[in-house]
This record gives C-alpha cells, sequence and structure tokens, in this order.
C-alpha cells in the first residue's frame, strides 16, 4: 500500500489470520496507515500495510525496541492489537511510545482470568465463585465446596478453549486433563493454571463495547450458541441491532465497574455473561475485539464500525458509535461430526437466497479437524445471515447442508 503521509500512523502488533481477521484490516486502512510488527515478513497483509518489521512480537522488551525504531522515523499516533496472545506485548508499546491505551497490568488483569476475579469481587461485581488450583487434587476439593456442576477453565486463555463442564465428581478428572493441556501462543502459563467456578446457568451474551474519555459505549451485544457438550465450543452468535440490551442499564453498570476495577480506560473490549434466573454474571473480559467475525456482525447491523472504533480509540480519537440501521445478522460454523481430514470445501453461492449475506470455507484441503479435547475451534466453514429479524437470520442459517458441501475422510482418534 503506498503512503502519502497523511493518514495516522498505527503500529499493529500481528494481524492473525486472513480468513477471521482481514476485515479490520480492510476497514482500518481506508483511514489510518498501518505498520505491522510481527516474526514473519507481510504476506496476506501486504495490500494494508505501508511497512513492517520482523521481530518476535510476544517479547516486551524486542518489540518495544522495534517500536522505538519506527517512531524514531516516523510519527505513532497509536499502538493497535487484537490478538489475544499480543495485548500485554502492544500494551507495554503503548506505554513505553507515551500513546494512548491501557497500563499492562491493567491488560494483564484481563487476560489473568484468576486476577479478573479478584478484581471485581472487590468491586462487587457479580461473577461465579471461582477457585484457582493446581492439581487434579485440589480441583476435586473445589468443585465439593462449589457445589456441582461446576465448570473447570484454563485460567489464560479465551474462545472456550479447554473449557468443560463436570456434572459431578466422575467428570472432574476428564475436565481437568482439558483444561491444563490447553495452549495457546503467547499465553503465559501460571503455577496455578486452571479455575474451577461455579456453573452459571442461563443463555450467554458477549458485549463488544467502547471506552473512551470516561464513556463505556455498548456497540455489539451477541448471543452465543455453544455446542460439542460438555465443551463449551461457540457454534454461532446472534446479533440484533435492535437489542434492548444495548441500553440496558444493568449492563452498562455491570460494563463500567467491571472495567473500572480491571484499570481498563481506552479501547474496545471483549465482555462475556452470562444471563441467569438471578440477574447477569460476568464471565470474563478481554482487552480486544471480539473473535467470531462478531465486530462485523455488528457493523452489518447497526452501521457502527467496531473496528474502526478500536483504531480510532488507539490513536486517541472519538469514535462514531452512532447506529445508521437496525439489522439482525448471524453467523453459523460448520463443524465436523468426528475428527476428519478435510478433502474439499465446497460453497454454492447460487444457493443463498435473500436472506444469506455470505459463507466461506475456513480451511483448505488437507486440513485435519479434530473435535474437543484433542483439539478446539475445528470449524470447516461458516455462513453469515443478514435479515430485518433474528427469526428471519435464523431461519435462512437452517439451509446452511445445502449452501456448503464438504468431502472428508476420518482420521485416527490418538490414544489418551
Amino acid at each position: 500500500m503506498a503512503w502519502d503521509g497523511e493518514k495516522p500512523l498505527l503500529l499493529l502488533i500481528g494481524s492473525s489470520g486472513r480468513r477471521s481477521r482481514e476485515f479490520i484490516l480492510r476497514t482500518v486502512s481506508r483511514r489510518y496507515a498501518l505498520w505491522l510488527l510481527q516474526p514473519a515478513p507481510v504476506s496476506w497483509e501486504d495490500p494494508y500495510v505501508v511497512g513492517s518489521t520482523v521481530v518476535d512480537n510476544t517479547d516486551p522488551h524486542a518489540l518495544v525496541e522495534a517500536a522505538r525504531q519506527v517512531a524514531a522515523t516516523h510519527e505513532v499516533a497509536g499502538v493497535f492489537c487484537y490478538d489475544e496472545g499480543l495485548v500485554t506485548p502492544a500494551a507495554h508499546v503503548a506505554q513505553a511510545l507515551g500513546l494512548p491505551g491501557n497500563s499492562p497490568e491493567a491488560v494483564t488483569a484481563c487476560r489473568d482470568k484468576n486476577a479478573t476475579r479478584i478484581a471485581l469481587d472487590a468491586a462487587r461485581v457479580a461473577q461465579p465463585v471461582s477457585i484457582g488450583v493446581r492439581s487434579l487434587g485440589e480441583a476435586r476439593a473445589a468443585a465439593e465446596k462449589i457445589g456441582f456442576p461446576v465448570v473447570v477453565k484454563p485460567r489464560g486463555l479465551a474462545g472456550g478453549m479447554g473449557v468443560r463442564k463436570a456434572d459431578g465428581p466422575e467428570d472432574m478428572e476428564n475436565a481437568y486433563r482439558a483444561a491444563s493441556g490447553a495452549s495457546y501462543p503467547g499465553v503465559p502459563v501460571f503455577d496455578v493454571s486452571v479455575l474451577v467456578e461455579e456453573y452459571a446457568d442461563g443463555p450467554e451474551i458477549s458485549v463488544d463495547a467502547a471506552f473512551f474519555d470516561g464513556e463505556c459505549v455498548p456497540l455489539v451485544v451477541a448471543r452465543k450458541q455453544v455446542g460439542l457438550a460438555p465443551f463449551f465450543e461457540e457454534t454461532g452468535h446472534e446479533v440484533d441491532g435492535a437489542d434492548p440490551l444495548l441500553t440496558d442499564p444493568e449492563l452498562l453498570e455491570a460494563l463500567r465497574a467491571a472495567h473500572a476495577a480491571l484499570g481498563f480506560h481506552t479501547g474496545v473490549s471483549h465482555t462475556e455473561f452470562r444471563i441467569t434466573a438471578g440477574g447477569l454474571r460476568l464471565m470474563e473480559v478481554n482487552a480486544r475485539l471480539g473473535g467470531d467475525m462478531i465486530p462485523y456482525l455488528g457493523h452489518l447491523a447497526t452501521g457502527v464500525d467496531v473496528a474502526m472504533a478500536a483504531a480510532d480509540t488507539a490513536a486517541g480519537r472519538t469514535p462514531d458509535t452512532t447506529a445508521r440501521h437496525r439489522k439482525a445478522a448471524a453467523i453459523a460454523f460448520l463443524y465436523p461430526d468426528e475428527d476428519v481430514e478435510i478433502e474439499a470445501v465446497t460453497v454454492h453461492e447460487d444457493r443463498f437466497g435473500p436472506d444469506v449475506h455470505s459463507a466461506e470455507a475456513m480451511v483448505d484441503p488437507g486440513a485435519v479437524l479434530r473435535l474437543p479435547p484433542r483439539g478446539y475451534i475445528s470449524r470447516y466453514a461458516r455462513v453469515i445471515a443478514l435479515s430485518d429479524s433474528v427469526e428471519q437470520a435464523r431461519a435462512a442459517l437452517l439451509r446452511t447442508p445445502e449452501i456448503v458441501e464438504v468431502v472428508s475422510r476420518p482420521v485416527e482418534v490418538p490414544a489418551p
């Protein structure tokens, strides 16, 4: 991408996967010049970036030094990051360069679910009871203390990776093994690495909200669909541009109190709640944009460019949070029924119909997809619907089997 020097420059810390994150760079690069810092040379990001530095972006010291070199020859407006494993190193860069953002300590408190629980408990934010454990024995004792059913989860991961429900003592060994064995690049390994938590029954939602100049504005409420029990794989999301939760006082107060307790004041965050019979229960706070195309669904549903709002706050600008319309957008992720090797994924665009917005393969031929606990987020395709109501969008997604055709072969399940 040619750069005339007129666009403000953002340091982009990592780009993540093209299929799930290209929409962010496509929109943000219209207003900002992006300088990419990551271990690999530029590839698919080339049309959207004006420069790059090859650096280990999981190492805060190396990353800060690389960022200083860019800042020595270019005026940098902010630091932009949406990758879960990189938000803490990115916060170190913003702090070192005196740019807008949250402190590394605040971002770490969001990333560390145990630290989140401690901070929210002190702030009296409603949440499940949670106990950190180091071993299966401690996990069993914690579950007995809390009372079954419980949820066993990794302390530092997101996206449902390694999270498993245990209905009774007989489920604890498998649940602990799944939680303690899950990992993700850039995520720290804690001594107390697993949390055993009270099971909060009820629908799960996520909220992408913008924080700036003391304001908190919910931009997207996504109502989650989960599957592959006893795990919590996110199989889809529904976003209603007219969702009453966007202006719900209880939700807004919970967001404000939680983020104040964690020290998060600048940027777009992704917060997850359960709606229980006793009210909202906060599950986790992520110091980044939501995944699973949720910001894109929000843009479709309301016209609010959530990714641009995140870039604007990173640059110290006031984001545009005004809705242009109120539609309903939904996404369905397609999973195999067993562990498979993909031979082909075919999208039949001629079968879309009026309410199917798009569909896309998420893997290439030869990819091996394993179901939990052997693998997570093992999706071979996604379909997005856009309509005037959630009911219409939901009905459109019922046609995914005829829209996406998959050819695969079973693969051996590894011995436990």
